[in-house]
């Protein structure tokens, strides 16, 4: 396998990992995002229908929790659409102005931060558990493709015999890498040859964030001990493991590196959770964050990968670049509780991508190829028979399949997005945008001004 990186045009990884707060005033609440996010920092307090002010000597009525930080939820919906840009276009430079796997990494952790107030086991059992069957149903489309296919794991030529069996395991919990052939068939010829490997190639980051979350509680009492050694070993790790000083080899390898790549951003969101980040005047942190980014910069330029200055192939300037692009962003966070001016018309779209995080994270690669076959059909049309129409069509192919795929998209979240509200115990939904929670409630006894 080659590491699950690559999709589209694109040569690299990128998001989507499990579960933020339910969005206030949803009957039964909204599933988790792949994306966890803290509410350390959110404005204001959320006081129930009829709460007056009471006496100082009286006990003042407990508020409820804070919504969800509408910043982090639009940080998670723009990485989302990069990952889906890189991977069609793979345009090296949308990896520097946005490192969306860090970002994401970085929201996850503070989420679980915040969750190990409770009992490690039962926070890492939901954590998993919300993790798990969006995978299977993804798995289970996959696989039948596969053997529909031709393919048969015992004679694959690099995990032939009963090992290429027992690594389907990969598709059921995502532990390691699960094999896939280089080049197969698809039913009816729809889809090319390489489409396993493209399907394939987000899983990483499930293993990754797995990895993270049954480190996590190791990893948050080192923190509270000592936190700067902690915040800042995965970069002294990925120096040593990404820059080929030490070379593990396999699958263990690919992963052992994208941990020490990312520790950082999981750890950031520990700092951003724990308040250490607030401890540090914005500009010695802004500062120094940018002085490693720079450094990020720096080692590209001299260590450039097989696209040149695509961060997802240079493990020390992507962790470097990732860690002091999320310093700044959580300096800086404003912690909305909506959307603010003209941000407020995508306020559905970015509720309804992060109830939807992790089906849009699965599937995308697997559409992005099923938008090829339908590109093609354009080239049947009557007034595209001339040279200079299938010049134009050739050269604007990609924009099609970029705006071919949020339909394709829409329609497997409407399929099988609700997989992700079961997974939360939740009543599932087929468009979870937040449309209905926003109607206006009827005045009634039950609301005093």
């Amino acid at each position: 396998m080659t590491h699950g990186h690559t999709t589209g045009a694109g040569t690299s990884p990128e998001p989507a990992g499990p579960y933020g707060t339910p969005y206030p005033g949803n009957a039964g609440g909204v599933p988790e995002t792949p994306y966890p996010v803290s509410r350390q920092r959110t404005t204001g307090l959320a006081f129930g229908p009829g709460f007056e002010p009471v006496p100082e000597a009286a006990p003042a009525p407990a508020p409820k929790e804070a919504g969800r930080d509408r910043y982090l939820d639009l940080l998670r919906s723009i990485a989302l659409v990069r990952v889906v840009a890189y991977h069609l276009f793979g345009w090296a430079w949308l990896s520097v102005l946005f490192p969306s796997m860090g970002v994401m990494f970085a929201l996850a952790g503070s989420l679980m931060a915040r969750s190990l107030k409770r009992p490690a086991p039962s926070v890492i059992r939901g954590r998993v558990r919300r993790l798990l069957p969006p995978l299977w149903v993804f798995a289970a489309v996959v696989l039948t493709l596969l053997f529909a296919g031709g393919w048969d794991p015992s004679e694959d030529p690099d995990h032939g015999g009963t090992w290429g069996w027992i690594e389907l395991v990969g598709y059921i919990v995502p532990i390691g890498a699960p094999p896939y052939p280089q080049d197969t068939g698809a039913p009816l010829g729809w889809l090319e040859g390489s489409w396993a490997e493209q399907a394939a190639g987000p899983l990483w980051y499930l293993r990754a964030y797995l990895w993270f979350v049954l480190a996590s509680p190791l990893l948050l009492r080192l923190f509270r001990r000592a936190p700067w050694p902690t915040l800042l070993a995965p970069l002294g790790l990925t120096a040593i493991v990404g820059t080929g000083l030490v070379t593990v080899p396999g699958e263990t390898g690919n992963a052992l590196t994208d941990f020490a790549v990312y520790g950082s951003c999981w750890v950031l969101g520990f700092a951003h959770h724990e308040g250490l980040l607030k401890q540090i005047p914005r500009y010695v942190s802004v500062s120094w964050a940018s002085l490693v980014m720079a450094f990020g910069l720096w080692w590209a330029s001299g260590h450039p990968g097989p696209s040149g200055w695509d961060l997802n192939d240079i493990p020390l300037a992507q962790a470097t670049w990732s860690f002091g692009y999320v310093v700044i962003l959580l300096q800086y966070s404003p912690s909305w509780r909506e959307l603010p001016g003209r941000l407020a018309k995508w306020d559905r779209l970015v509720t309804l991508s992060n109830n939807r995080a992790v089906t849009i994270y699965l599937w995308h690669n697997l559409l992005i190829m099923a938008t090829v076959p339908i590109c093609d059909l354009l080239y049947r049309l009557p007034f595209m028979q001339s040279d200079r129409a299938v010049n134009a069509l050739d050269s604007t192919s990609m924009f099609w399949s970029f705006a071919l795929v949020w339909p394709l998209i829409g329609l497997v979240v409407l399929a099988v997005g609700w997989v992700e509200d079961l997974a939360a115990k939740r009543k599932p939904r087929l468009w979870p945008d937040g449309s209905r929670s926003k109607r206006p409630q009827p005045s009634g006894g039950a609301h005093r001004g």
